[in-house]
């Protein structure tokens, strides 16, 4: 028996022994890849990776929405204490999302206008940062990200957004307010008001047109098609403005 006792010691130490060596050997090798990674293993693309990958592909560049598409209404709920968290997350209140969302957006934009509405965006690209923010306030990932995972928000391929009348700039009634964790807020949940009913419609109708497909469990949360080829980031606004 205390051969056999013997023996797995050995195993153990040669194991460990092993195992500090390859630790090692990977951060000489790849030191920026693990000082890069976060708590829950991801490594959000940082400024001077975005910037590059831009020069590569246009379409990775993250579009200031107020600037491309002229007169479109801002409310980011998240630049306030406004939200589910009940504090200020982003330090300014911005709108990103990549070249090709910003594209789709504009055309949605253009069509609402002609039945008399137009689009009021609560939020555009999130910092992963927000997103484990998000995560470490309130854990169920039906209504928040999973930060193991990041969101399309943080890939610059999600917005947050509702429907505005043209003339008066009020908000079209819908099931729920923005950033609600009531089951209310689903799109399949059966809606009793008609009026109410053919709001959450005609957004719906008017986004899946243009190649996004609404968040199972939130009216207002709309996900670009292709959002997989996007890489995560984490960039605060303040660094896309210099």
């Amino acid at each position: 028996m205390s051969l056999w006792l013997e023996i797995f010691t050995e195993i153990r130490i040669v194991n460990s022994t092993i195992f500090r060596f390859m630790k090692y050997l990977i951060l000489l090798l790849f030191p920026c890849t693990l000082l890069a990674q976060n708590k829950y293993g991801l490594m959000p693309m940082k400024m001077a990776e975005y910037t590059e990958s831009v020069k590569t592909n246009p379409e990775n560049e993250l579009v200031n929405l107020a600037e491309f598409i002229p007169g479109i209404v801002l409310e980011i709920g998240y630049a306030t204490t406004n939200n589910f968290t009940g504090k200020k997350i982003y330090t300014i209140a911005r709108a990103y999302a990549r070249r090709p969302v910003a594209e789709a957006l504009k055309k949605i934009q253009a069509d609402l206008k002609k039945q008399g509405l137009e689009l009021k965006i609560f939020d555009g690209y999130r910092p992963y940062s927000a997103t484990v923010i998000f995560y470490e306030t309130y854990h169920d990932t039906t209504y928040v990200a999973s930060p193991y995972k990041g969101s399309r928000h943080n890939r610059g391929c999600a917005l947050d957004l509702t429907l505005i009348d043209s003339k008066t700039g009020k908000e079209l009634q819908m099931p729920t307010e923005w950033d609600s964790f009531k089951k209310e807020a689903w799109p399949t949940t059966l809606v009793a008001d008609p009026v109410i009913r053919k709001n959450r419609k005609t957004l719906i109708d008017a986004m899946e047109k243009h190649g996004f497909k609404v968040n199972s469990s939130e009216w207002w949360h709309f996900d670009f098609v292709g959002w997989q080829k996007y890489a995560v980031m984490d960039i605060d606004f303040e660094e896309l403005e210099k």
